[in-house]
């Protein structure tokens, strides 16, 4: 049977209305445009300079009405930016939490049979499926770390761990590897900015999987080789972790013989395209 786990930590935003696809569309990192019910989109909502303010799963319940699974400590604020924005469209933006639920699958590979508001595949990787249902309507476990353990291993960021809101660019977050962004779509908030990062290749730090022999060192050690500080620990489970890391110094202590180390373990890395080293 596959595996349902609750994810207490997020809450649901619904937004409705004849103009929340274009609203939405306009506003975000991902292309709402063409979403349809069973599906789903990864994006964020930048600010002008192109950091992340938010991020969250978009899912289309049907009609004219859209569901944000968002962390739930950021729920009351990203409320409050969308209205800012809403100006004179016609929707409306609420919050659901306390009717609605955030469940994932990791393992599953086709849609499960449950009764759910929305469900559809993760579109961040191998993450199985996702679903937003009425609280207590679908029976859950409390295996968070099977979800945990998928999503490290699938290199998906944890914000306020892995990198901090209004701090990150979306290439760092690695949101450019996760479906996280339309770059054909038209212009959002902050879209000049990563458009010339990815153009230009600006890229300088990223999040990346390592594997530590001795257990992953908790969040926010600083990691050193050769003397030189190159990144931070982030979300960690028993051996392996992702971490914020200065590419270009990893490349350079590596090139120099020099091991990765945080809080005494030595650090094994996995950049993008690259096997742990």
């Amino acid at each position: 049977m596959t595996k349902a786990i609750l994810l207490g930590d997020r809450g649901i935003i619904e937004v409705s209305g004849e103009d929340a696809a274009a609203f939405l569309h306009n506003l975000v990192t991902n292309d709402v445009a063409s979403l349809k019910p069973g599906e789903a989109r990864f994006a964020a909502l930048l600010t002008p300079q192109g950091k992340i303010l938010f991020d969250f799963l978009i899912f289309a319940a049907g009609g004219d009405r859209y569901l944000l699974d968002c962390p739930l400590a950021l729920v009351a604020d990203l409320q409050k930016r969308l209205n800012i924005y809403k100006l004179r469209s016609k929707l409306t933006v609420t919050d659901r939490s306390d009717a609605f639920e955030a469940i994932a699958f990791p393992d599953a590979r086709e849609p499960p049979q449950v009764e759910a508001v929305a469900i559809a595949a993760d579109p961040r990787g191998s993450l199985g499926f996702r679903a937003v249902a009425e609280k207590g309507q679908i029976p859950t476990g409390d295996d968070r770390k099977a979800y945990d353990a998928r999503r490290i291993q699938a290199g998906v960021p944890l914000g306020g761990v892995d990198f901090a809101y209004g701090g990150t660019f979306p290439h760092e977050a690695n949101m450019d590897l996760l479906s996280g962004i339309d770059f054909k779509k038209g212009c959002y908030v902050g879209q000049e900015v990563v458009s010339r990062m990815k153009h230009r290749g600006l890229v300088r730090k990223r999040v990346a999987k390592y594997h530590a022999q001795a257990g992953a060192p908790a969040p926010g050690e600083a990691i050193r080789a050769g003397g030189v500080e190159i990144g931070v620990t982030g979300s960690r489970l028993e051996e392996d972790g992702l971490a914020m890391i200065r590419l270009d110094r990893l490349d350079a202590a590596l090139a120099a013989g020099a091991t990765p180390v945080a809080a005494g373990a030595d650090l094994s890395f996995e950049t993008q395209g690259k096997p742990p080293r």
